[in-house]
């Protein structure tokens, strides 16, 4: 089984918002990144985002000129399935359990058999992502957190097949980038999402019964003490993105009311308002 000193390149799948994110940490942290996309004006846009955030690091005294230049140059972009050969692979793609199973399944294919698979997955349980793998035990959930160049926050979670040494790899590679990782056990949400999930439905409802605006809300969650309300932070994280986890939720959980999904969070969904990254969400953006 590879272990953590072993493990020298990195393949991120997905080159959107945290594709883009784990792919500037594994880079910066001296692996070698190759970040595929099916979408190559995906992969320019996120070379250009990593240039960018590095380029803020530098200004903010958090990173130097070299470290950036070292950072880029660890990372190669490619739309060629066929090249990601590594030994770690980390997913990061739209929320589809079957989506996800056909692109593991083609991965373990033509790669090692000690080639580690995670997937960042948000909500879909890690044992039944791995149930379609000949090599399950090498499957692991490897969570990070928007953005994820800058939270701290990595969920390691192990499913039922999950071999202990390699979630314990992962969590020591997460270690090595400067993340604070935590072990999980595998069930819907895991830690994080299934408590936080509250926090936007029930924003939403409060939307809903027309209790408060969408800037009042905010306002008064902000004033409590948190750093942003649940419709900014669901314009930041993606409004689509949020509503597709809390549709797994919902799912998951064998449609408990709790976890509803909001009608409005639908619509906007429905009318292409996915929040900063469309320009409008539920919020205006430049």
């Amino acid at each position: 089984m590879i272990e953590l000193n072993n493990i020298k390149k990195v393949a991120v799948v997905g080159a959107g918002t945290m594709g883009q994110g784990i792919a500037q940490v594994c880079a910066m942290a001296g692996l070698e990144v190759l970040l595929y996309d099916l979408n190559s004006q995906m992969l320019d846009r996120a070379s250009q985002t990593i240039s960018q955030n590095l380029e803020k690091g530098i200004e903010r005294g958090k990173v130097s000129q070299e470290q950036k230049e070292i950072a880029l140059n660890n990372i190669k972009v490619t739309v060629s399935e066929d090249e990601l050969l590594a030994d770690l692979i980390i997913e990061a793609i739209v929320e589809k359990l079957d989506v996800k199973q056909g692109l593991f399944k083609r991965l373990e294919a033509i790669n090692s058999e000690n080639t580690i698979l995670a997937s960042n997955t948000s909500s879909i349980p890690i044992t039944r992502i791995a149930a379609v793998l000949e090599r399950p035990a090498n499957f692991v959930g490897m969570h990070f957190f928007n953005p994820a160049h800058i939270m701290k926050l990595v969920e390691v979670i192990s499913g039922v097949s999950t071999d202990p040494q390699v979630a314990q790899t992962v969590y020591d590679l997460a270690l090595k980038l400067g993340k604070e990782p935590v072990h999980a056990q595998d069930a819907p949400g895991f830690i994080v999402n299934r408590v936080a999930r509250h926090f936007y439905v029930e924003g939403l409802k409060v939307l809903e019964e027309g209790v408060s605006d969408v800037n009042g809300i905010d306002r008064l969650i902000e004033y409590s003490g948190f750093r942003m309300g649940p419709f900014r932070l669901m314009d930041l994280i993606g409004v689509d993105t949020n509503y597709s986890v809390t549709e797994s939720m919902f799912n998951a959980f064998h449609q408990d009311s709790k976890f509803r999904p909001s009608r409005i969070q639908q619509q906007k969904v429905d009318a292409g308002h996915h929040g900063r990254k469309s320009g409008k969400g539920f919020y205006k953006y430049d």
